[in-house]
């Protein structure tokens, strides 16, 4: 085996492994510093200031750097910094997908590096994998671990819309790894490390990935088009628990209450019913409830939304809702929602 210049001879191959994975990586790992205006209370003036730190990675070699929504989010200015790199970057933010917690930055370095691209639909768990970040602010850090579990879901921080797919990690993820590459042990990118579980804010040994796989869709379109599509309904949904609250026990996983049916929308137009409350006497009239989406049954949102997210923009589908003391059918050709962000 060759040893890289500069590592001792005494490490075992694993160890040259990692190092070697950890040396090719870093690279094309960015250090992102969100910036927002300040205004002070006693004057009018307004600062810029560092609110929120966290880390993206290369995506390909035009400077596209792919990280979390919530890294970027109500950011006037991102800053970006890469490893042996003494230049700080502005970034252009191009666009992102709140539901999935995705962003894309254009950053003006011609010499930027991607990480190659793997598989999510292919890991096991047990499998090793690497986490690169910039935890607490301290610069490219490194650590590893198994998937430790698949298939997770994982509700959005920006729009509570359930992610689906999500990968389980017992890599330390803390507070600034966000945005930054999961990788496996030749390198690849599977996943990008997005949240973590814990009371205490710190890593207790369950990390989170968004899929490689599902990720890559999104920022295609984000690159080609500024934007992202997905299909909507067009109603504003009840919390779960609305129901039990209003008709007790029987509501629990009863369905999804429909609150509002905005004008003009898909449901509008297929006649949708929303809830009504009389403002003079606070007498509440329940609207529609959704109890199943074609032949898929919906006992909460997180159901709804997951088939939402296996149907396409435009295609005809059949609600089932609780209507009064009836069961109702509803045909309903779906809309678009669309991501875009405007410089």
């Amino acid at each position: 085996m060759n040893i890289p210049d500069g590592i001792p001879t005494k490490l075992d191959a694993e160890e040259t492994d990692n190092v070697r994975l950890f040396r090719d990586a870093t690279p094309s790992v960015a250090f992102i510093t969100n910036k927002q205006l300040i205004q002070s209370r006693y004057s009018l003036d307004a600062t810029e200031v560092p609110v929120g730190a966290g880390t993206g990675f290369v995506w390909d070699d035009k400077g596209h750097v792919v990280t979390n929504f919530h890294v970027v989010k109500g950011a006037n200015q991102l800053a970006v910094t890469f490893q042996g790199d003494s230049k700080t970057y502005e970034a252009k933010l191009l666009g992102y997908d709140e539901d999935k917690d995705v962003a894309v930055l254009k950053v003006d370095k011609p010499d930027t590096r991607p990480i190659p691209l793997g598989k999510s639909s292919t890991l096991l768990v047990g499998q090793k994998v690497f986490a690169i970040g910039n935890p607490f602010g301290l610069d490219h850090t490194l650590t590893t671990g198994i998937v430790s579990g698949l298939g997770r879901e994982l509700p959005s921080g920006n729009t509570g819309r359930p992610i689906l797919g999500v990968i389980q990690t017992d890599a330390a993820i803390n507070p600034g790894n966000s945005g930054g590459p999961l990788l496996d042990s030749r390198g690849r990118l599977i996943g990008v490390n997005t949240a973590i579980y814990s009371p205490s804010g710190a890593s207790a040994g369950v990390g989170f990935a968004l899929p490689v796989d599902n990720v890559k869709g999104i920022v295609e379109q984000i690159i080609q088009f500024g934007r992202v599509t997905r299909p909507v309904l067009g109603l504003v949904l009840a919390p779960d628990g609305a129901l039990q609250q209003l008709i007790g026990e029987n509501g629990r996983n009863a369905g999804v209450l429909v609150l509002g049916v905005p004008e003009g929308g898909p449901a509008a137009r297929a006649g949708i019913v929303g809830t009504i409350r009389d403002t003079l006497r606070g007498d509440i009239t329940l609207g529609d409830i959704i109890v199943r989406f074609n032949e898929t049954e919906v006992k909460n949102s997180s159901d709804l939304y997951r088939a939402l997210d296996m149907a396409q923009v435009g295609q005809d589908v059949k609600l089932t809702v609780r209507r009064g003391g009836a069961v109702v059918t509803v045909d309903v050709k779906l809309g678009e929602k669309v991501t875009k962000f405007d410089a």
